[in-house]
């Protein structure tokens, strides 16, 4: 035997059952689970996940096709409509106001110009209890705002809350001074400053915001405002020249357009901007220092004589020029708010009256042109003279009356008149359209030629329609309207040799270049001859100079003066009859040289005297005389004519 012990043999045991395997051979079978035990829990079946698996991913599959579909209309089809929107939302547009050009006088004096102002604007969507985080954020604002703008508080507070909830842009106040915007700046800057330090506070003017722009200003106040007229508040022309050149005056906005978030320049993303064009300077024929005596003289003579209103216009009578158009009484356009409605608007070329015993030197004029008589033709002129259905007189009772033909102009007699024109034709219709016709030629019934706004071309009906009555009254400026400027211009028709020269108000224009454009030249027509104007000239004087003319008070010491005095009969605008008197004076100087034409007019002077020559040839010799000192126009020394004003029989 050797040594090694023989292998032990190994007895198997039970075998352990083993997960997943199955038993092998000689195994014990498994035992079979025996009945559940009482009070066991059920084991529970759960179902197959494949059907909800499906449902997840095609409720997955949807929303994603979804978002696929509404991408590429978004970035594809649409793209340029979301790009435009996001454009306008992101980018800003801001107008550049032009700066309305200055009105001066001839000689470069501001009558009209503008300054620095801002328009206060606020976005009512900052406003919101959303964005401040209150519920009264538009009434706290407002309540700030109402003392410094001047406005009502109630209605601020409704433009901050305007039904339209998308609304970005309000206009607060128009046209207010650097001083208020200051004051609204340093408010604001306070409030956030304090917001920024208390979590409680509420800066409610963060959505105030300006917008430079330009005020008009009139540095003369009341001078020259009927010509000038006024800017609304929209900044156009409300009147005046300012209306009539509004588009040459105003110039073309610009326009900035800029990125923003929050309300605030995103300075990054760049600008793009159309610079405004400045408007033209206009500069007129007004002399400032003439235009202030005119307006001084017939203010303080209204005022004197409680009138309704009054004008006077001074003309160069060689080239049509207005050196002055006054009213009275005026308005300042710088506060229209406490200006009389009927006040504004220049009532010199607005106004329709009955010239009176002015206009007889139409019908003087009509009678020498034609050789139907001279000044020392003889006119014998009764007390009363019966015509058509009426019985005509003059001014005054008086014996007959043995007058020349300059004695019927310097003593202003209505039946001297009616019986001269009555020489103008064989038939009196034929008279009638004689004198119709130069009454055309010297401009009434007709435009003056100024084309200024609200400008009234006069009544002046044709000759187959006069009544019985106008046949003899409108010789003598009863019957017929005009306005100042037309009767101003007749004057200074006769006092250029008989050539009738377009007034004109504007002398020319300087544009944003800095070229001056003259204005065009204004149309000349031969009216009546030289001969015939001079005469005329002669026998205006004996108005003024001969103690018999109606005009003396219109005298200037070294100065031969022509002129012409009219007291008629007016009709109220109100009611259209007639009511009080229209009282006047036109002439020119020097007579012999003439370089100015004066014309007067008084409406429904109430107080002391309603005689043209009395109330007009004052106020006549004040603005004569000091235009020609103004203008350096000497005397001319000659001695005047003295036309015999009576003849004996």
């Amino acid at each position: 035997m050797s040594d090694r012990e023989p292998p032990r043999r190994r007895v198997p045991g039970p075998a352990r059952p083993t997960a997943g395997r199955r038993p092998g051979p000689g195994a014990r079978p498994a035992r079979r689970p025996g009945p559940p035990r009482p009070g066991a829990p059920k084991a529970i079946r759960l179902g197959s996940p494949r059907p909800r698996l499906r449902l997840v991913g095609v409720l997955l599959t949807l929303v994603l096709l979804a978002f696929v579909v509404r991408l590429v209309q978004v970035q594809a089809v649409d793209a340029s409509t979301y790009a435009a929107k996001a454009e306008r939302n992101r980018y800003v547009g801001q107008v550049l106001a032009a700066e309305r050009g200055e009105i001066t006088d001839r000689s470069g004096v501001a009558l009209a110009t503008s300054e620095d102002a801002y328009d206060i604007t606020a976005d009512p969507t900052m406003f919101t209890q959303d964005e401040l985080e209150i519920a009264d954020g538009p009434e706290r604002a407002a309540a700030l705002l109402a003392p410094i703008l001047g406005q009502d508080q109630g209605k601020l507070a409704a433009k901050l809350r305007p039904e339209n909830k998308a609304l970005r842009y309000v206009k607060l106040a128009g046209r207010q001074t650097p001083q208020v915007w200051r004051q609204i700046k340093d408010l604001k800057s306070a409030l956030a400053k304090k917001a920024g330090g208390d979590d409680s506070a509420v800066n409610v003017l963060a959505g105030v915001f300006s917008v430079p722009t330009s005020k008009r200003v009139y540095p003369n106040n009341e001078l020259a405002a009927g010509i000038l007229g006024w800017v609304n508040a929209e900044g156009r022309g409300g009147g005046g020249i300012e209306l009539q050149l509004d588009k040459r005056l105003a110039g073309k906005d610009g326009e900035i357009r800029y990125a923003q978030s929050g309300g605030r320049l995103v300075p990054t993303a760049g600008s793009t901007e159309t610079p405004a064009v400045p408007g033209s300077d206009i500069e007129l024929t007004i002399d400032r220092d003439i235009q202030w005596a005119a307006q001084n003289a017939i203010s303080k003579q209204v005022e004197e004589s409680a009138a309704d209103r009054g004008y006077v216009i001074v003309q160069d009578t060689r080239t049509g020029e207005v050196l002055a158009m006054a009213n009275a009484p005026g308005f300042d356009p710088n506060d229209l708010s406490e200006a009389e409605p009927e006040a504004l608007g220049n009532a010199a070329v607005q106004d329709a009256f009955e010239p009176g015993s002015t206009a007889k030197v139409l019908s003087m004029a009509a009678v020498l042109e034609e050789n139907v008589a001279a000044p020392g033709t003889h006119v014998v002129v009764p007390n009363r003279l019966h015509r058509g259905d009426r019985l005509f007189k003059d001014d005054i009772d008086h014996p007959t009356w043995y007058l020349t033909l300059n004695g019927v102009l310097a003593k202003s007699s209505n039946i001297g008149t009616i019986l001269a024109t009555g020489q103008l034709g064989k038939t009196q219709a034929r008279a009638n359209e004689v004198l119709y016709d130069y009454l055309r030629k010297f401009g009434l019934g007709s435009p003056t030629g100024l084309g200024f706004p609200g400008e009234t071309k006069g009544i002046l009906a044709p000759p187959d329609t006069w009544s019985t009555s106008q046949q003899y009254t409108i010789p003598f400026g009863q019957g017929v309207s005009v306005n100042a400027m037309q009767a101003a211009s007749v004057y200074s028709t006769i006092a250029n040799g008989g050539v009738r020269v377009e007034p004109t108000l504007v002398r020319g224009s300087t544009g944003p270049d800095g070229r001056f454009t003259p204005a065009p030249k204004p149309d000349r027509t031969r009216v009546v001859s030289e001969r015939t104007a001079k005469t005329l000239a002669r026998m205006l004087e004996s108005v003024v100079d001969d103690e018999e003319g109606t005009g003396t008070k219109a005298r200037i010491p070294g100065y031969r003066v022509a002129g012409k005095t009219g007291t008629a009969n007016r009709v109220d605008p109100a009611t259209g009859k007639y009511h009080g008197y229209t009282s006047s004076f036109a002439g020119f100087a020097p007579a012999d040289k003439p370089r100015i034409t004066v014309s007067c007019v008084i409406q429904n002077a109430t107080r002391g005297s309603y005689f043209g020559g009395q109330i007009c040839g004052p106020v006549h010799k004040q603005v004569m005389e000091f235009a020609l000192k103004t203008l350096q126009v000497p005397p001319t020394g000659a001695a005047p004519a003295n036309l015999p004003v009576t003849f004996t029989p």
